[in-house]
């Protein structure tokens, strides 16, 4: 059985929180590629951001995500990742049209369920490290909610309910642990 559980769906969809409550219960997480690359290119002026290129911050995404998966290995139990090795692909193969990243997915597989939070724009904000707008992030959800079951993965829609419940239902979906 695979421990390695994704988190993905819409930014400002509460994957953050969601992840952090799921360290407080004491489960390994892993965070968000995305926004590491982003404080790093900002603190050092680069230019890998997704705004300026998103070509190279993809690249740096799948390279930090397949590194993540490594340190991971030494992790007990479920570990929760925080958007995937297939997240940055995705972006990839949508800014570039390198559809052949897709077969980097398959030979680093994930738990077989996926759990997706939804476009919820009463949560959702633009801030330093995300400066696209609601529709573009709604755009990559669908791109990723179709990806995912392409790819042989089961996806939950996690609803709009509290951390609490979100993390319970999480725990209980994916039932004994690993």
């Amino acid at each position: 059985m695979n421990r390695f559980v994704i988190l993905s769906g819409c930014s400002g969809g509460g994957k953050s929180t969601l992840l952090a409550e799921l360290s407080r219960l004491g489960h390994a997480i892993i965070e968000e590629p995305g926004r590491r690359i982003v404080a790093e290119e900002q603190a050092s002026g680069g230019s890998a951001l997704p705004w300026l290129d998103m070509p190279a911050f993809a690249r740096w995404a799948i390279d930090m995500a397949l590194s993540d998966r490594k340190r991971a290995r030494h992790a007990e139990g479920w570990v929760f990742f925080d958007r995937s090795l297939i997240d940055a692909a995705a972006a990839l193969a949508h800014a570039s049209g390198e559809e052949t990243v897709l077969d980097l997915c398959r030979q680093h597989p994930y738990h077989e369920t996926v759990f997706l939070t939804p476009p919820w724009p009463e949560l959702y904000a633009p801030d330093a490290e995300r400066r696209h707008g609601l529709e573009a992030a709604i755009a990559e959800y669908q791109r990723l909610a179709a990806l995912f079951p392409r790819l042989g993965y089961q996806t939950v829609l996690l609803p709009k309910v509290s951390v609490k419940e979100r993390a319970a239902m999480i725990l209980a979906r994916l039932g004994r642990a690993p």
